[in-house]
């Protein structure tokens, strides 16, 4: 059986480590070269506990990575990186995985105000399928270029989509609260991030301005025909990893428990990785190192509203994991292929 070769750009940040864990044992690839500046000419096996051929590859400065000669290469790079080096990858026949917001979103003219560049590649924008296998796996299929969900919109889109589509749900009105472990704020020393900073604290950020509210909208609308202005607040919480989200949506005139609770289950009856339970127990430590999501969902009639509450591992199935799956989707493999689906 032939063995993919694959590449991680940016091997020593958090998603990059996940992504050499996750590889480095998947039946079907071969992990071929690892990118980073930090690491340059060191073992893998002296930074991660690899073992076999994985743990023999020094990693290679990033500004080699353009010559890579993987077949596929996993872009775990800030979103200008990425939008410098994808097409270029591309060109010399190499796949790519991105795990920035580079090709995310379908309007050029959003790029200044959400990420803070102009984006000058609107063919690829047009061209890259959104890596979220739950809710567009058959644009996936063959992929040469994956956008990769963000680890927020992940979480968030999963539980809203569902409810909109069926019309149980209204469009407009959504607010949602997410609270994230501070790996989501990347692998950095930043005071902000410090242990005495961070721990027994719990503070929101970037209120209307976070990057992954046009991510989610775009989402939404794309799975459920429509979606309204999203009310986002973003909050870092003192754990690691593992994102806890709540949505509140109005009700449609007329639904019930049992109408929001058949919305979920006529999307995600089957899919390996989404479990539905009751709202009160969906919890972060069940998705710890997982690529699982476990969403519930509560009508509330009195107040008109329903509550959906979401939890994934911001890491695995908000970056590293899901870009796998996504790998797994467009090949035409098992989608399980290299994942964790227990958690605990």
């Amino acid at each position: 059986m032939h063995a993919t070769s694959v590449a991680v750009v940016g091997a020593s940040g958090y998603a990059g480590l996940e992504l050499t864990r996750i590889l480095s044992r998947h039946p079907r690839v071969r992990l071929e070269a690892l990118f980073s500046d930090r690491w340059s000419d060191e073992e893998a096996g002296a930074r991660v506990p690899l073992s076999g051929p994985a743990a023999a590859l020094r990693y290679r400065p990033q500004a080699a990575a353009a010559e890579v000669e993987a077949e596929v290469a996993f872009l775990a790079t800030p979103a200008e990186v990425s939008l410098d080096l994808a097409p270029r990858l591309l060109a010399r026949g190499v796949r790519v995985v991105d795990l920035s917001g580079a090709f995310r979103l379908g309007d050029p003219e959003l790029y200044p105000r959400w990420y803070g560049f102009a984006h000058d590649r609107p063919d690829l924008l047009a061209s890259a399928p959104y890596g979220l296998p739950e809710l567009f796996r058959a644009e996936l299929a063959g992929a040469t270029l994956v956008s990769n969900p963000g680890c927020y919109a992940t979480a968030i889109a999963l539980a809203l989509a569902p409810l909109v589509k069926a019309g149980v749900c209204l469009p407009d009105g959504v607010a949602v609260t997410a609270l994230s472990g501070v790996s989501g704020a990347g692998r950095k020393a930043a005071e902000d991030y410090s242990f005495c900073e961070v721990s027994e604290d719990v503070r929101a950020y970037r209120l209307g301005r976070h990057q992954h509210v046009p991510e989610i909208e775009r989402t939404v609308g794309r799975f459920a025909g429509r979606c309204g202005a999203l009310s986002f607040t973003p909050v870092l919480a003192p754990i690691r990893r593992g994102i806890l989200a709540t949505a509140t949506l109005r009700l449609a005139p007329g639904a019930a428990q049992a109408d929001v609770a058949r919305a979920y289950a006529g999307v995600y009856q089957g899919e390996p990785f989404v479990r539905v339970l009751p709202a009160d127990r969906v919890k972060v430590a069940d998705v710890a190192r997982t690529n699982r999501c476990h969403l519930g969902v509560t009508a509330d009639p009195r107040a008109g509203v329903a509550v959906a509450v979401s939890a994934i591992d911001n890491l695995v199935k908000g970056a590293a994991g899901q870009a796998v799956q996504a790998l797994n989707a467009a090949s035409g493999w098992d989608e399980a292929l290299g994942l964790d689906l227990q958690g605990g």
